[in-house]
């Protein structure tokens, strides 16, 4: 499993922003971390993987995802919209002192699924106001969508004009969303992924396969088509989509452990057969060129780009 390094500065109990799929940010790769994540789908739905089953969610849901519980988002519908909060466990910790509060503290494993519920309007709506408000003073959307994943810089932490109004604020969604999970109840939306689906994932998560479509299926032992088939309507999007999406979150972290790289050398590294593919699939997802896109986002690095 990856740990993944949230990089939250100490000032802040954690942090808040909203996530969408227009534009296109950076697809996560399967990864945990030492933070309680929660997420409110505004709009659309989002797709995760855990463990040995899938969760879509559509709009109006709340969900949890724990310390230790490795996650991967695997695909937003083209209108997706969805808030992501994180607490530090130490701020969980400090705030959550009665029996109402003690199972967000804990560590739920995988076996135990997303915790989930769908909000009816009048709740959805508190939280959702909330969110907007705590959302005041932090920096700008685009960015935080841009970089709360995979960031074009290596250095990038989150940063909110009034951090004791930001830790109140988390501090409130956090008590609040969890009264209304436990008023809700947890809807049924998970699906048990088939053998070979779940060896296709580990592999391909993993970046160690970079062999052929056909390779792949013959070590899941089914056939070419019955896996992509198979993959298609149990995950939700096609096997090569995937495939890309996790080279493409592979590209991102790449470029920030070699900042003087090549664009074509980062596309390589990350798995990507040759640079035109690589291109082509990036201005499908971002609208623009890799060089473009860094110099948009302001990235120090951008100039030292090139094909």
């Amino acid at each position: 499993m990856v740990l993944h390094d949230l990089k939250i500065d100490p000032v802040y109990e954690g942090f808040l922003f909203l996530a969408e799929s227009s534009p296109n940010a950076p697809w996560l790769q399967s990864h945990h971390h030492a933070e309680l994540e929660l997420n409110l789908v505004l709009r659309g739905s989002i797709t995760y993987v855990m463990g040995r089953q899938r969760y879509t969610f559509p709009a109006g849901t709340l969900l949890w995802l724990f310390p230790e519980q490795d996650h991967q988002l695997v695909d937003r519908s083209s209108t997706a919209q969805h808030y992501v909060a994180v607490f530090k466990p130490s701020f969980i910790r400090r705030v959550c002192k009665t029996p109402a509060y003690a199972t967000l503290k804990s560590v739920r494993s995988e076996s135990q699924g997303i915790l989930h519920a769908m909000l009816d309007p009048q709740s959805f709506h508190s939280v959702r106001n909330a969110m907007d408000s705590v959302m005041e003073g932090s920096l700008d959307p685009d960015l935080l969508n841009r970089e709360a994943g995979f960031g074009v810089d290596s250095d990038f932490c989150y940063q909110h004009a009034d951090p004791d109004g930001l830790n109140a604020g988390l501090h409130y969604l956090l008590t609040l969303c969890w009264r209304l999970q436990n008023k809700h109840p947890t809807g049924e939306s998970a699906v048990e992924l088939h053998p070979s689906v779940q060896r296709a994932i580990r592999l391909l998560s993993e970046g160690e396969w970079n062999r052929s479509l056909s390779a792949l299926a013959a070590h899941c032992k089914v056939s070419d088509a019955h896996l992509s088939r198979l993959f298609h309507q149990q995950v939700g999007v096609p096997l090569n989509h995937y495939r890309n999406s996790l080279r493409m979150a592979r590209f991102w972290e790449e470029l920030k452990r070699s900042p003087n790289a090549s664009f074509t050398e980062v596309a390589y590294a990350a798995g990507f057969g040759s640079y035109s593919q690589f291109y082509s699939l990036f201005v499908e997802a971002h609208g623009q060129g890799p060089r473009e896109a860094l110099m948009s986002a302001g990235s120090r690095s951008a100039a030292l780009k090139a094909k």
